[in-house]
């Protein structure tokens, strides 16, 4: 068996813990994964692999933008449910709203084969 190693920034190396928890991988697992399936197509681009790296920064970014949403409408339900006001809940429908819109933008570009907007 043979163990590579590489070198990595703060920041890259975060990127690469924060992949390999949504895929359920351990860092090694993902790396490895990620490096044999780029060496067994060589014929990408640098532009389509900029591209995967884009959409998945935007997933991440979406990932948290519905997380604070959660919390935010946990606050609004646990006000509701005590027969407090929730002046926030619109705001909240409305963020709802947005990411569910950010979502399909990002999903049609990756159809399209574009890249997702910054």
């Amino acid at each position: 068996m043979h163990q590579p190693s590489c070198r990595m920034n703060d920041e890259e190396y975060q990127l690469l813990v924060r992949a390999a928890a949504a895929c359920n991988m351990s860092v090694a697992k993902y790396l490895a994964r990620a490096a044999l399936k780029a060496a067994r197509n060589l014929d990408r681009t640098a532009a389509e692999i900029a591209g995967e790296r884009d959409m998945l920064k935007g997933l991440f970014d979406l990932r948290t933008a519905l997380n604070r949403i959660g919390n935010n409408l946990n606050q609004v339900a646990a006000a509701l449910n005590s027969d407090e006001p929730a002046p926030q809940a619109r705001a909240v429908l409305a963020r709802v709203d947005q990411v569910s819109l950010d979502v399909d933008v990002l999903v049609q570009r990756y159809l399209d084969g574009g890249r997702p907007a910054a």
